[in-house]
């Protein structure tokens, strides 16, 4: 294990748990580069991880998980973006999902102990299917168009579309959001429910392992059970900590890249040079920027992941999880593109790494918090600290 994928380490179990992912991350990354040019899905990586027993982590030890903290979360998922973010990132969304309902408490004690029960004992995978293409994103309060009918013997009815349903090829458990009576609802679908249907449209220059397909629901019927929790009329926007595996997973590509340029300069010697160039100054001076983001970025995001699992200010560390992934994208973004300076034209093979690390890092822009939302927060602050002086 090297100095940066230790720093963080608190406790001797951290390091264990670290040690078991970092191997299987390690051993991921080249199936991860395949599956990325063959566009398929690297079905191996999900079965490795449930043989670690991995999604289960987040579930709470009443339950029989490992009832990770906020902290661990961040840290074992980015090492496993070392080696294949497509994955780390698509379980970052089930392990996030699984965290945030057992902190919430907005299913009923029932419907979270059913869950958590067959994470544990089947290590099922589940994600929330919230977007879709008229309404964006659901952080922006688009309501759903997907509709929730129910029939005479109690059980419903859903129909509609669903995007950026990521890891569709192995989920066991669909979380539907679909307008229900005069509001929304969330419904639990299983795999198996007739009607249910995924459609490949995932068609992406990165994080094209995700495979963010389209599910599709015809007349697909469930259980009277199915509905699992009524969103309030006036929904407030809150930000959630388990998000923070979005920030974890783009510096874990960070951190890889840095890899790549310095094995790369480490073994590069061009004969107008008398040793590889990572003596040369402006390359030393390249990898410590990238030293600089990395540590700022990642002390970041561990403090405010420290600061929730601490109960320090949590009804008001909105603005720092917002803060903390925006500048940790922002920070991802800047050390994959020095990397690939160090490195050269050699960066923008097909064949090597850096390309697909540069590819994938881009859509941290995209995944939430949004970052025009969370600058505005962070700047009606300031004006509300303004006002109050």
């Amino acid at each position: 294990m090297n100095r940066l994928d230790k720093m963080f380490i608190l406790t001797k179990e951290q390091e264990q748990r670290l040690n078991a992912i970092g191997a299987l991350a390690d051993s991921f990354q080249q199936e991860a580069h395949r599956v990325d040019a063959e566009h398929e899905f690297a079905y191996e990586h999900i079965q490795a991880l449930r043989g670690l027993g991995y999604f289960s982590y987040t579930v709470p030890a009443a339950y029989g998980g490992e009832g990770i903290s906020l902290y661990e979360f961040v840290m074992y998922q980015e090492r496993l973006a070392q080696g294949d973010a497509a994955i780390a990132l698509g379980v970052g969304w089930h392990l996030g999902v699984v965290f945030d309902l057992n902190h919430s408490k907005q299913w009923s004690d029932a419907h979270l102990a059913q869950l958590n029960g067959v994470v544990v004992k089947e290590q099922q995978l589940v994600n929330r299917a919230a977007s879709e293409k008229a309404s964006g994103s659901p952080t922006r309060g688009g309501k759903p168009l997907t509709t929730a009918e129910q029939l005479a013997d109690g059980s419903y009815v859903l129909n509609g579309r669903k995007t950026f349903t990521t890891l569709s090829p192995v989920l066991d458990q669909f979380i539907v959001t679909a307008g229900y009576e005069d509001g929304v609802a969330e419904f639990i679908v299983p795999r198996d429910t007739p009607g249910l249907s995924i459609e490949h449209t995932w068609h992406t220059v990165g994080m094209r392992g995700t495979a963010s397909h389209d599910l599709v629901l015809e007349n697909a019927n469930v259980s009277k059970d199915a509905l699992v929790y009524r969103l309030p009329q006036e929904k407030k926007t809150k930000a959630s900590p388990y998000l923070l595996h979005i920030p974890a997973c783009y510096l874990g590509i960070a951190l890889a890249a840095r890899k790549e340029a310095i094995v790369f300069a480490s073994s590069y010697q061009p004969n107008s040079l008398p040793a590889p160039i990572i003596h040369a100054p402006n390359v030393i001076t390249q990898l410590g920027q990238i030293e600089l983001e990395l540590q700022a970025a990642r002390h970041f995001v561990y403090s405010v992941a420290q600061r929730w699992d601490n109960e320090v200010n949590r009804d008001n560390i909105g603005a720092e999880l917002n803060a903390a992934k925006v500048f940790a994208v922002q920070a991802a973004l800047s050390v994959v593109d020095k990397a690939m300076r160090i490195v050269g034209a050699h960066s923008l093979a097909l064949d090597h790494p850096l390309q697909r690390l540069y590819r994938d890092v881009r859509f941290g822009l995209h995944n939430p918090p949004m970052e025009d939302m969370a600058i505005a927060m962070l700047g009606r602050l300031a004006v509300q600290d303004a006002e109050a002086e």
